[in-house]
Order: C-alpha cells, then sequence, then structure tokens
C-alpha cells in the first residue's frame, strides 16, 4: 500500500473472555487484537495489534473526555423532539410547544441520557427555514424543558448561528449541525465563545436536494476523510477535539447500500479520536428492508441497527423510540457481560 493513505479499523469485540493484549477501545466497553487495514482501490488487509504503527493505536485507545457531564463508558441514549410540522417520522407531533415539552418530560422520565431539539426538518427534500420560524419553534420548548424542572443536557438541532445562540440563552447545552459546521460559518465560533460541546455531521449537499442520485468514490473513506477535515477546522476555530462528536450522517445523501457500507464498518470512526453518535432512527432503509412503510412502525429495525452499531462501539444512539432504545441496550449489555450491569 506505499503511497496510499492507510485506514485503521479496529474489529471491535465484546464479552467476558477478553484475551490477554487485546486493546480497550476508547475505555468504553469494546476491545480489539485486529485492524483491518484500508487504502482506497485496494483489498483491505487484517493485522494484528503488534504490526500497527503507534500512531494509528493512539486515538483508539485514548479514553474519550466527558460530553456535557456524559461519561463515554456507557451507551447514550438521545432522544429525538422535532419542534417541526414536517418532519418525516414525527412532522407535526410536537408542533405545539407544550406537546414537545410533555413528550421531552417523559423520555427524561424514561432515562434518556440528552435531548436533541430541532425546529427545521432534514427530511429529503426539506426546505430551509428562516431564522426567526426556527427560533420561534425552538425556544419555548427549551424554555419549558427548563421551566418544568427538566435539567437533562439539551442538545440544539440547527445549522444556524442565530437559533443556536437564541437556544443557548434558554438552556441548550450542545450544538449539533447536521451540515458539519459548513452552513453558517458563525457558528463554530459561537461553540467556542460558550464552550459547548458539538457534534459534527457528514450530508451530501443540502436536505432539498441530498437524495438526489448521491455519488461517491468510495462512501465510507470520503465521509472518514469529511469528518476528519470539520474537526480539523472546529479545533482551528478554538473547539478542543476533547468536545467533538462525530456523525457519519445515515441517510443524509447516501443511498440504501451506502448506509449499510457505513454501517458495516462504523468502527473506522473511532480512529477520529472523538465519540461517535448514530442517527438511524426509523430512516427509510430500514422501512425498506424491515418491510415497514410507515415510519412509526420501524421501532424494531432501529433497535437492531442502534445494537449492531453498539457492537462497534458506538457511543450515542439519537433515536425516537427512547423506552425501548434504552430497555433494549440494558438487556443487551447483561447479555453481552454475563451479568446486570
Amino acid at each position: 500500500m506505499s503511497g496510499t493513505q492507510k485506514y485503521y479499523r479496529p474489529l471491535v469485540q465484546i464479552g467476558p473472555a477478553r484475551p490477554a493484549g487485546a486493546m480497550v477501545l476508547a475505555v468504553g466497553w469494546g476491545w480489539f487484537t485486529h485492524l483491518e487495514v484500508l487504502a482506497r482501490g485496494r483489498i483491505p488487509v487484517v493485522i494484528p495489534l503488534k504490526d500497527a504503527p503507534p500512531e494509528a493505536l493512539e486515538p483508539l485507545s485514548a479514553k474519550r473526555p466527558d460530553i456535557g457531564g456524559l461519561s463515554m463508558n456507557a451507551p447514550r441514549v438521545m432522544g429525538i423532539l422535532n419542534a417541526t410540522p414536517d418532519s418525516f417520522s414525527d412532522g407535526g407531533q410536537h408542533e405545539a410547544a407544550s406537546d414537545a415539552v410533555a413528550v421531552g418530560v417523559a423520555m427524561r422520565d424514561a432515562g434518556v441520557d440528552l435531548l436533541d431539539i430541532g425546529g427545521e426538518s432534514t427530511r429529503p427534500g426539506a426546505e430551509t427555514v428562516k431564522d426567526h420560524a426556527e427560533i420561534r419553534r425552538v425556544v419555548p420548548v427549551v424554555d419549558g424543558l427548563r421551566a418544568a424542572g427538566v435539567k437533562t443536557l439539551i442538545s440544539v438541532d440547527t445549522r444556524k448561528a442565530p437559533v443556536a445562540a437564541a437556544a443557548i440563552a434558554a438552556g441548550s447545552g450542545l450544538i449539533n449541525d447536521v451540515s458539519g459546521f459548513t452552513y453558517d460559518s458563525a457558528l463554530a465560533p459561537l461553540a467556542e465563545q460558550h464552550d459547548l460541546p458539538v457534534c459534527v455531521m457528514h450530508a451530501l449537499g443540502d436536505p432539498a436536494t441530498m437524495q438526489q442520485d448521491p455519488q461517491y468514490d468510495d462512501v465510507l473513506l470520503d465521509v472518514y476523510d469529511f469528518l476528519a477535515a470539520r474537526i480539523m477546522y472546529l479545533e482551528k476555530a478554538g473547539i478542543p477535539r476533547a468536545r467533538i462528536i462525530a456523525d457519519p450522517g445515515i441517510g443524509f445523501g447516501k443511498t440504501l447500500e451506502h448506509n449499510l457500507t457505513l454501517l458495516a464498518r462504523i468502527s473506522l470512526f473511532h480512529s477520529l479520536g472523538v465519540p461517535i453518535l448514530l442517527g438511524a432512527s426509523r430512516k427509510r432503509f430500514i422501512g425498506t428492508i424491515g418491510k415497514a412503510p410507515a415510519a412509526q412502525t420501524r421501532a424494531p429495525g432501529s433497535l437492531g441497527v442502534g445494537l449492531a452499531a453498539l457492537s462497534h462501539g458506538v457511543q450515542f444512539l439519537r433515536v425516537h423510540d427512547v423506552p425501548e432504545t434504552i430497555q433494549a441496550i440494558a438487556l443487551w449489555r447483561a447479555a453481552m457481560a454475563g451479568n446486570q450491569i
């Protein structure tokens, strides 16, 4: 592979029988003894730890700092709370702030780790929402949750600095940008100013056009390179890697085959040295494979994809079905460990 960039993917394993010499992944629940070496235009090769360069192992073994007070040594559940009239799965259900607050309180009571509040639909074909309209949707929900005594970490799902600023003033503590901080150049400086953690996601194009025949040279490595570049951008903007989460953007400018390619090797993204977030809940490919045309009937498929991601060491699951996901994770962890955790 001389002259070609190499990418190192840990072959993550989980369970009580850990061999001597295995390396713990990100001081979490997974470990590995081998890596898959990837390169553009080359057949992947599996190598043992002893043959891996130290610079490849360092980001894989390093502890992930807490994000917004949440330890990264256990899976975390991010509850989706769309204050929109047109989101693909729950559009209109939480359009009234009081309805959204009630759902957020129920998610808190179920044990959710953080809430992700969005006022602009990012479904395929969705049009851009004006700043003031998005603020009118998001801020009353954040205000209402805080007034109801919800202390859970709140993420604002927005591409726009004015929206994020208003949400931060109301009590949000994390910025989740589906554009990967490419839409509004003022957003990263805002996060730096407030010392906030951020989630940087990959998307191919704007929501309005992203599903119009998306093309990649190599979807896995293209997405990895994009996220690596955006993390460098955020670091230059003053946001340390310790406050960054990476999301490969399942369903954002990707076909069913692209999504499955990313899911099968999602552990590659641990090489970025940051926690990974998976947002696959109720996506169209789940309905296609699981024969569930209605988004609201895709909870079982969403759980299947989420648990598969946990087997790769993914730290965050962004989901609609919070109680079901929390229960599934508890049983998955107990079954894999052989004892109740």
